[in-house]
C-alpha cells in the first residue's frame, strides 16, 4: 500500500463521534498547542473530550442568555452568562489568599502557645 493510500484509508476511519462535533478538531488542538509543551502530544480521546467540553459551555452560555426576555442578545448579557466561567480564576486566588491567612493565624496561635508555656511552666494536655 503506498503512501497516498494510507492517507485516504486514515481520513476515511474518521469515527461517528468525530463527525458529531461541533467545533473542528485542527482548530481546537492548535489552539491547545499554543499552552502545551511543544514535546508533548494529545491523544484523540483528550481532543474529542475537549470539543466536547466546549460544545458544552457553549450550550450552557446559550441557555443563559436565552432566558432574557428580549429578541436582541448584546454583549451585556454575554458578560453575564459567561460571569460564572469568569469568576472561577478569582475564586482559586481568593482560596489561596484565605489558605494563606489561616497559615499566619495557625501560627500566631503556635506563637501564643509557646508564650503560654514559657510563661506558666506548663504544657496543659488536651
Amino acid at each position: 500500500m503506498t503512501e497516498e493510500e494510507k492517507k485516504v484509508t486514515e481520513q476515511e476511519e474518521v469515527s461517528e463521534e468525530e463527525l458529531s462535533l461541533v467545533f473542528p478538531t485542527a482548530t481546537i488542538v492548535r489552539e491547545m498547542k499554543k499552552y502545551i509543551d511543544p514535546g508533548k502530544m494529545i491523544k484523540k480521546e483528550v481532543k474529542i473530550a475537549m470539543n466536547k467540553f466546549l460544545a458544552e459551555i457553549v450550550k450552557d452560555v446559550s441557555e443563559k442568555m436565552n432566558e432574557f426576555p428580549y429578541a436582541m442578545l448584546d454583549y451585556r448579557m454575554f458578560k453575564e452568562a459567561v460571569k460564572p466561567y469568569e469568576q472561577v480564576k478569582e475564586l482559586h486566588l481568593e482560596k489561596d489568599r484565605i489558605k494563606k491567612h489561616l497559615d499566619a493565624i495557625i501560627s500566631d496561635c503556635e506563637s501564643l502557645k509557646r508564650d503560654l508555656e514559657a510563661k506558666f511552666g506548663e504544657k496543659e494536655k488536651i
